[in-house]
C-alpha cells in the first residue's frame, strides 16, 4: 500500500496544542494522529487509526495463539445485570447512564464482566464445556472526573478484555498463567519498556492481580521494586512490614504538655526540641503520631468520616488509599465537617476522642508501624496541647490498621532485607484472578463430573489498546518527534522525494511501487511544492522507523536510508535500494518473532 502525503488526510502542526500536558499528547496531535472532539474524547485520523489497528492486531494474534475466542458485546447495556452485581450503585458517577424513550435504564459499558458471565451461563451447563476463554476488543466508556494526557486517560477508549471460565481453582491458576504469558509476548512485541508488578484488585475483587506498567517519568502510577529481590508492586499493593511489638512495662506515664502554636508537625518538633529535649537524640517527625481525618464517599452517596493515624514524617497517599477502597472515593474533611464534630481540636487531634466507642464516633485506623508498645507524641484533643509518651496498646487501641501512608525510596522490602526503589509508570494491562464474585451474583453454575452443581470460577484480563498508542509514544519519542516500534508503525517506510527535478519524483514513485510489491506499506511524501526542510521535519515528527530520501544523491545513483531511532544514515545504490530496505524492515521482525516463539 502507498499512502501519498499529497492526498493523505493529515496536517502536521509546528506548535503544541494548548491543552496538551505530556509529550505523547503533544506529538500525537502535532503529527496528525488524533484530534480532540471533547474533553477526554478523541477522533482517530488515518495515521492514528493505522497505529491503533496494528496494536489491535498484535493483541488479537497473541490471544488467538493461546486459544481464546473473540466475540463482541454491545456498548449500550441494560441496567439489570449491573444491578445484580451491585455495580450499578458501586460505579457512582463513574459511568454514563441514560434512559430510552420508555424510561428504561441503560449504561455505556465501562467493562463487561456481567455480559461475559451471562452469555456463558446461557450457553454452557457442564464441566465438559470448560475451560473456555473469551475476549473482545471494543470501545468502553467511563465518566472520568479528570480526563487528561490525551488518549492516556480518556472518557472513551478501546480496550481488550478477556475472561476465563473454569470449574476449579487449579483450572483458574492455569488460565491466569496462560494469559500472563500471552501478555508478556504482547508487550514484548509492542516494543516499549514495561514492568510487571503486584497490584490490588479494587472493585473487581478476586484473590490476586498484577499490572503491566509502561515505564514513564510522568506516568500516573507509582510502583516499587526491591534492590535485593524480585519483589515489585504498585504502591497501592505494598504492605508495610510491621515491626515487632515493644515491651512497655518500664515506659513512663503519658503526660500532657502545653505546646502553644504548634498545629503542624514541623512546629511541634521544633517546640519539643526546645522545651522537652530528649537525652538520647533530638526529636524527629517520625516520633509524632499524626491523625488525619478524611471522608469516605460510598457509592450509595453516604459520607463517612474516618481518622487515619500515621507517623508524622509520612503523608496520606490519597491515590493509594482510594486504590484499596475502590469504588469508595476519598474527600477532604472540611470546615463544615469540623463544625459537626466539636470534640475534634483542629491541629491537635489525638486518639483520645477517636474510635467508634469514643466521643466523636469516628473510626480510627492506624498505619501498621504503630504496633503495641510504641511510644508517640500526639495531640491531646485540646488546642495548644500534646501528649508525650502515649503508648499504643496501653493508652489507646485503634479500631484497626490501614495501608494509607506514602511509600518512599529506601523503605524496607516486605519480602527481604532489601530496600524499595520507586518509579513511575502507565498502566497498560491488568490481570485478575476474579474467583466466583460474578458467577455467584449471576448464578453461573455447571454440573461437575459427579453431577453436582458447582459455581464457575473466573479470571479477568484487560489491555488498554488505545492507551497503548499514547504509552508507546510516551516511551519511545525523542526531541524531534515520535519514534514508533516497527510492529505498530503506521507504515514500514517513509519515502521522501526532495527537490524539483522530475527524475527524483519518477525514481521515488517507482521505488514506492517496488517496495509495495514486496509487501511493505510506504508513506510517500510526494508533495511537489513543499520544501525539503519541511518534509524532513514531518518525517521525524511522524516517526516511521525507516526513512528513505530520494534527492540530490540521485545524480550519483544513490538514495539515503535513515534509521529514525538511532539517526544513522547510509547511502545505498538505487538499484539495490529495494532489497536493502526490505532486509532492514523484515529481518528485525523475524528476529523478534523467533525470540518469542523460542
Amino acid at each position: 500500500m502507498i499512502l501519498r502525503m499529497s492526498s493523505l488526510f493529515v496536517r502536521t502542526l509546528r506548535d503544541d496544542p494548548a491543552d496538551a500536558e505530556v509529550p505523547s499528547h503533544r506529538l500525537l496531535v502535532r503529527a496528525g494522529y488524533i484530534r480532540r472532539a471533547a474533553p477526554g474524547i478523541y477522533s482517530w485520523l488515518p495515521l492514528g487509526l493505522r497505529v491503533l489497528r496494528n496494536i489491535e492486531g498484535v493483541v488479537r494474534e497473541e490471544m488467538d495463539a493461546i486459544g481464546a475466542q473473540e466475540l463482541q458485546f454491545p456498548a449500550l447495556l441494560p441496567r439489570e445485570p449491573y444491578e445484580a452485581t451491585g455495580r450499578w450503585t458501586e460505579y457512582g458517577d463513574g459511568i454514563f447512564r441514560l434512559k430510552d424513550r420508555k424510561g428504561a435504564d441503560y449504561l455505556l459499558g465501562p467493562t463487561h464482566e456481567e455480559l461475559f458471565t451471562l452469555v456463558v451461563k446461557d450457553l454452557y451447563s457442564s464441566y465438559k464445556d470448560l475451560p473456555v476463554w473469551l475476549y473482545q476488543i471494543q470501545t468502553k466508556y467511563r465518566d472520568e472526573a479528570r480526563p487528561r494526557a490525551g488518549v492516556l486517560r480518556g472518557r472513551e477508549f478501546v480496550m481488550k478484555d478477556s475472561y476465563s471460565f473454569d470449574v476449579t481453582d487449579e483450572g483458574l491458576d492455569r488460565s491466569y498463567e496462560a494469559h500472563r504469558a500471552a501478555y508478556v509476548k504482547t508487550f514484548d512485541r509492542l516494543g516499549f519498556d514495561y514492568v510487571v508488578v503486584k497490584a490490588t484488585s479494587g472493585a473487581m475483587g478476586g484473590s490476586k492481580s498484577e499490572e503491566f506498567l509502561a515505564t514513564a517519568e510522568n506516568g500516573e502510577d507509582t510502583y516499587v521494586s526491591c534492590t535485593g529481590c524480585d519483589y515489585a508492586a504498585n504502591v497501592e499493593a505494598v504492605q508495610v512490614r510491621a515491626p515487632q511489638p515493644v515491651a512497655y512495662d518500664d515506659a513512663p506515664a503519658a503526660h500532657a504538655e502545653q505546646t502553644p502554636d504548634t498545629p503542624t508537625i514541623e512546629t511541634l518538633v521544633d517546640h519539643l526540641n526546645e522545651k522537652f529535649p530528649r537525652e538520647d537524640r533530638p526529636w524527629h517527625a517520625g516520633d509524632t503520631l499524626k491523625n488525619v481525618i478524611i471522608v469516605l464517599k460510598h457509592p450509595d452517596g453516604t459520607r463517612e468520616p474516618i481518622a487515619i493515624g500515621l507517623p508524622g514524617d509520612r503523608e496520606v497517599d490519597v491515590k493509594r488509599l482510594e486504590g484499596q477502597l475502590e469504588p469508595t472515593e476519598v474527600e477532604a474533611f472540611d470546615e463544615k465537617d469540623f463544625a459537626k464534630h466539636p470534640s475534634l481540636a483542629k491541629g491537635y487531634i489525638g486518639p483520645g476522642v477517636l474510635g467508634e466507642k469514643n466521643e466523636s464516633g469516628i473510626r480510627y485506623l492506624v498505619d501498621p508501624r504503630i504496633v503495641e508498645g510504641t511510644r508517640w507524641v500526639t495531640g491531646a484533643d485540646v488546642a495548644g496541647s500534646h501528649v508525650i509518651d502515649l503508648v499504643a496498646g496501653r493508652d489507646f487501641t485503634p479500631d484497626g490498621t490501614i495501608e494509607a501512608a506514602e511509600v518512599r525510596d529506601g523503605d524496607p522490602c516486605p519480602n527481604c532485607d532489601g530496600t524499595l526503589h520507586t518509579a513511575r509508570g502507565i498502566e497498560m494491562g491488568h490481570i485478575f484472578a476474579l474467583g466466583r464474585k460474578y458467577a455467584d451474583a449471576l448464578g453461573l453454575q455447571v454440573l461437575d463430573e459427579n453431577g453436582k452443581l458447582v459455581t464457575v470460577t473466573m479470571g479477568s484480563y484487560g489491555i488498554g489498546v488505545s492507551r497503548a498508542v499514547g504509552a508507546i509514544a510516551e516511551n519511545t519519542h525523542d526531541e524531534l518527534g515520535l519514534v514508533w516500534p516497527r510492529e505498530v508503525s503506521p507504515a514500514d517506510v517513509h519515502l521522501v522525494a526532495t527537490g524539483k527535478d522530475t527524475a527524483v519524483y519518477d525514481a521515488a514513485a517507482k521505488l514506492a511501487v517496488d517496495l509495495t510489491a514486496r509487501g511493505l506499506t510506504v508513506l510517500y511524501d510526494d508533495r511537489p511544492k513543499v520544501s525539503p526542510g519541511v518534509k524532513f521535519k514531518d518525517a521525524e515528527l511522524i516517526g516511521v522507523p525507516t526513512i528513505v530520501v530520494v534527492g540530490k544523491g540521485l545524480v550519483d545513483g544513490v538514495v539515503e536510508v535513515k534509521d529514525r531511532a538511532s539517526g544513522e544514515r547510509e547511502d545505498v545504490a538505487l538499484d539495490a535500494a529495494v532489497e536493502h530496505v526490505v532486509r532492514v524492515v523484515t529481518v528485525p521482525l523475524e528476529a523478534v518473532t523467533g525470540n518469542l516463539k523460542g
